[in-house]
């Protein structure tokens, strides 16, 4: 059953149980900081919504009726529990402004999230930062459960009840060890075709990195591969750590195989019609995102590329 119209007066409530232990209405009026006839006005209001007398008016002071004398009972425990409730949003609202808490896939963690951070240490150098690394799947739940104030991603899709903002574009590598089979033909350029027989090392899935990966095979091939030898590893690192070890065709953000292909331990391949581009994405819940999070989100600034 829905509460009765009245019962969002709890200001005038409140004044009532002022008066009740002033014995006035001019005092009680003094304990709220207001006049003495708005003080009036609102008991008088109150009364013509309750539809009973609530006061006895003199020039010793006010005295409550019976049935004002029973509404003031009931009504403690309902202003208390209003003031709790004030209490601890005012507590919510503090917190939330002195701190930020943030989820990251890997590569925004990783390569570009510290700088980021750093950047608004320098105004806020007391914030209070969380910041914790997971794919693309649990930063979306994260976001969408309201753990974490923001959240970036990797992946294409993002919820639609979800805020979301562009931040950056990233490319996937394909990268072999350099005396892998495969390096040798890395300058002509393979076909998709080539790819579903090899061994693939994969990030685990619900990351954006796989599914970006995925998603754009399907697509060059018209049709969804088996994959029969693929491998799916939970980090980029052990990915790495496996392409090194001649264990197959790893799959990986370009900035994460950067400086291996540069020392020359790894070799990129080249795969025609498999576009491996996608972008980086902020997420929040809610139709803005909080103060803190908008200043982040201002210094991240203009959509980076790889």
């Amino acid at each position: 059953m829905p509460l009765p119209p009245w019962m969002t007066d709890l200001t005038a409530l409140d004044l009532l149980l002022s008066v009740a232990e002033t014995g006035s209405v001019g005092r009680a009026a003094q304990v709220h900081g207001i006049t003495q006839p708005s003080a009036s006005a609102r008991l008088a209001k109150l009364e013509r919504r309750l539809g009973v007398p609530l006061l006895v008016r003199s020039r010793r002071g006010s005295l409550l009726t019976p049935a004002g004398e029973a509404v003031v009972a009931w009504s403690h425990g309902v202003v208390d529990a209003a003031q709790t409730l004030a209490d601890g949003v005012l507590t919510l609202r503090a917190d939330r402004q002195a701190r930020l808490r943030i989820s990251a896939s890997l590569t925004v963690a990783e390569y570009l999230l510290p700088a980021w951070l750093l950047s608004l240490r320098r105004t806020h150098p007391g914030l209070d930062i969380a910041a914790g690394v997971a794919n693309s799947h649990d930063v979306i739940e994260a976001v969408r459960s309201g753990a974490v104030d923001l959240g970036f991603v990797e992946s294409p899709d993002v919820p639609a009840e979800l805020g979301s903002r562009v931040v950056g574009e990233d490319r996937l590598a394909l990268v072999v060890a350099a005396g892998y089979p495969l390096a040798a033909h890395a300058w002509r350029g393979l076909r998709p075709t080539d790819l579903a027989d090899q061994p693939l090392l994969l990030r685990e899935p619900g990351s954006g990195t796989r599914d970006t990966f995925l998603r754009a095979l399907e697509h060059a091939l018209g049709f969804a591969p088996s994959l029969p030898h693929a491998i799916s590893l939970g980090s980029t690192t052990t990915i790495l750590a496996t392409v090194r070890a001649g264990g197959g065709v790893g799959v990986i953000s370009a900035r994460a195989a950067a400086a291996a292909v540069d020392a020359g331990e790894l070799v990129e391949l080249r795969v025609d019609n498999l576009p491996l581009t996608r972008p980086l994405q902020a997420l929040w819940l809610g139709r803005a995102p909080t103060p803190l999070a908008t200043e982040l989100l201002t210094i991240v600034g203009t959509p980076l590329t790889p």
